[in-house]
C-alpha cells in the first residue's frame, strides 16, 4: 500500500533520509492505516483476557468456564451496586441486658427507654417521663456492666451501688431514686424539673468513666 500511495508523486529517484522518513509518516497517517489500529478498547480486553488466560484453577492451566466467569461477574456486579446505592452495611446492635427493671419485665435498650422519656416529655407527660428516665440511667448501666439490675432490686439500691462507681454523682443519684419511688409507689405528680435533673443525670453519667475498683467490685 505504500508503494501505491507513492504512485502518485513525482518524487526524486534517491530521497534524502529525512525527506524519506517525512514521506513514511505521511503515509502512514492516512485513514487507512488509522483505522487498522487496536483501539483503547481492543487493548484492554485484550489485557482482561490475557490475565484470565494467566489463572491457575485447580493446578490447570487457564481460565475458568464461561458459566463459573459469568456468575463470578454478576456477583462482583451486584455487590457493587448494593455498596453505592446502600452504602455500608449497618448491623443492628441488640442489648443482651434485658428482663425485670424495678418491678416491671422490660427488654428494651437504654436507647429505647431513653426516647421514650424524651417523648412523653414533650407531650407533658412528667410522671411517665420521671420513671422512664431513671429506667435508662439503670438499663445503660447494666449494659455498660457497672451496676446490674435483678428481679427485686429497688431505685434506693441502684443508687447506693450506682454512687461507689460514680461517687461525683451520689447525690443526684440518691434525689433521682426518691423522685422515681414518689412517682412510682407513692402517686406524687412528677414535674418537669425533676425530669429535667434526671435528664442531666442520666446524660452525666453516659458520660462519666467508673471507678475501675467499683465495677470490678
Amino acid at each position: 500500500m505504500i508503494a501505491a500511495g507513492f504512485a502518485g508523486r513525482t518524487v526524486p529517484v534517491d530521497p534524502d533520509a529525512d525527506q524519506a522518513r517525512q514521506w513514511l509518516i505521511d503515509e502512514l497517517a492516512k485513514p487507512d492505516y488509522r483505522a487498522a489500529q487496536p483501539t483503547w478498547f481492543d487493548l484492554v480486553s485484550a489485557a482482561i483476557g490475557d490475565w484470565f488466560a494467566s489463572l491457575r484453577f485447580g493446578g490447570v492451566d487457564g481460565g475458568p468456564n464461561l458459566g463459573a466467569l459469568l456468575v463470578i461477574l454478576a456477583v462482583v456486579v451486584a455487590l457493587v451496586v448494593a455498596f453505592l446505592v446502600f452504602g455500608l452495611p449497618r448491623f443492628a446492635r441488640k442489648s443482651g441486658v434485658t428482663g425485670d427493671l424495678f418491678g416491671d419485665s422490660d427488654d428494651r435498650d437504654s436507647t429505647a427507654i431513653r426516647a421514650a422519656a424524651e417523648a412523653a416529655a414533650a407531650a407533658g407527660d412528667f410522671d411517665l417521663a420521671v420513671l422512664e428516665i431513671f429506667r435508662s440511667t439503670a438499663r445503660s448501666l447494666a449494659e455498660r456492666t457497672v451496676v446490674t439490675t435483678s428481679p427485686g432490686t429497688t431505685a434506693h439500691d441502684f443508687a447506693q451501688r450506682a454512687a461507689v462507681a460514680f461517687p461525683d454523682f451520689a447525690d443526684p443519684l440518691a434525689t433521682a431514686a426518691v423522685s422515681f419511688d414518689g412517682v412510682r409507689y407513692l402517686g406524687r405528680a412528677g414535674t418537669r424539673a425533676e425530669y429535667e435533673a434526671m435528664a442531666r443525670l442520666e446524660s452525666g453519667l453516659r458520660a462519666a468513666r467508673p471507678l475501675l475498683q467499683a465495677v470490678t467490685a
